[in-house]
């Protein structure tokens, strides 16, 4: 039920029809074909994300949080996904087999300072023909160099199709050469993106396809990600007498939302419940204050709340709602949220064959520290 976001160290869109030129500051990441009768033209963009980072997920968030079937922490291997979601900023002739391609970059590179705009061009990091500044550390091919096939027992290619009924951001699956990077097996110098030889330097008009991204210097709320998720799930209620609630009709509140958050925290929130028409027992107590579990099958999600697109979205295998002795809970990571927003907690959970979806303003904002 753990999720955490990364964001880009850096990125850079490479031009074959400017093969010195630097775009290391562009606010757009481009995978894009060019039709010119002569010379068609391509367009591939390379990201990185910090070493150190990804470590510190893997080891300092990941591993020591995972339980086993018996309850007992992991402490030396869990299993998580990895995807790389960058998000759509403009996409213009799409045919129905578009697929783009991922793969370990081969070879450090610099980001330079130039925009694709510029003029004179900037030429003082990667671009087509060289890893770092115009005439110096060319690429073994111009283009990029990467890793493809199986290293250290794992695939690393890895693609995604887009079509005219998909999502148009990018959602790849990269968990094999984030393992090969946490290793060692290979440097982290991470991941160009490109369409496939038969889309690129296309010679049918009919046929380019125009796709860009936003890249990490965009000034929207869409930067790339590097997003990883972890199953921390557990349901231990230890000496609690609590009850699972066994009725749909209820009411649930957020019992500690601070409703402010500074950007890099973490905070457990708890989920009190009880049914809205208690059942009539003898007790010294009040009914309305005892706390019931959700049942196992529950699940959060968190919205934007101004665009209203789900930033974490439900999923049984890493949104489950875990249970202690305090009561229902999920462990939210802020630092992938974008700071100075407004956010929604949605909860989903099944009783008695009722699907609920528990939306009453459990809203929190994120802020610079």
């Amino acid at each position: 039920m753990a999720v955490y976001k990364i964001f880009p160290e850096k990125d850079a869109t490479l031009y074959s029809s400017f093969p010195s030129q630097n775009t290391g500051l562009d606010e757009i990441l481009e995978v894009s074909t060019t039709f010119l009768p002569d010379a068609p033209q391509a367009s591939r963009f390379i990201i990185k994300f910090s070493t150190e980072e990804i470590s510190n997920v893997i080891n300092n968030k990941i591993i020591g949080s995972v339980t086993d079937s018996t309850g007992s922490l992991l402490t030396s291997s869990a299993e998580f996904n990895a995807n790389l979601k960058c998000y759509i900023a403009e996409i213009n002739g799409l045919s129905s087999d578009t697929t783009l391609e991922l793969y370990p970059v081969s070879g450090s590179w610099d980001m330079g300072t130039g925009k694709y705009l510029d003029s004179p061009k900037v030429e003082n990091g990667c671009s087509w023909d060289y890893k770092a500044s115009s005439g110096s550390s060319p690429w073994v091919t111009p283009g990029g160099d990467w890793y493809s096939g199986i290293i250290g027992g794992l695939s690393v290619d890895a693609s995604q199709t887009l079509d005219y009924s998909s999502d148009k951001d990018i959602n790849i699956n990269v968990t094999n050469a984030i393992r090969l990077f946490s290793s060692g097996t290979i440097d982290n110098e991470g991941f160009i993106i490109k369409q496939s030889p038969s889309s690129e330097f296309q010679p049918q008009k009919n046929k380019v396809a125009n796709i860009k991204y936003f890249s990490i210097d965009t000034h929207t709320i869409y930067p790339p990600q590097l997003e990883f998720k972890w199953r921390d799930y557990t349901f231990n209620t230890g000496s609690s007498s609590g009850n699972i609630i066994n009725t749909s009709k209820m009411v649930a509140t957020l019992a500690n939302n601070k409703e402010t958050y500074l950007k890099e925290s973490v905070h457990k929130f708890y989920i009190n419940c009880r049914p809205q028409y208690p059942e009539r027992v003898f007790k010294t107590s009040s009914l309305y204050n005892e706390n019931f579990y959700l049942p196992i099958s529950s699940y959060y999600a968190i919205k934007d709340l101004h665009t209203n697109e789900y930033v974490i979205d439900f999923d049984i295998n890493y949104t489950q709602i875990s249970a202690d002795e305090e009561g229902s809970y999920f462990k939210l990571y802020m630092n992938g949220l974008e700071p100075e927003r407004y956010y929604k907690i949605l909860v989903k959970t099944h009783i008695n064959n009722n699907t609920l979806i528990l939306d009453d303003n459990y809203y929190f904002k994120i802020i610079n520290g």
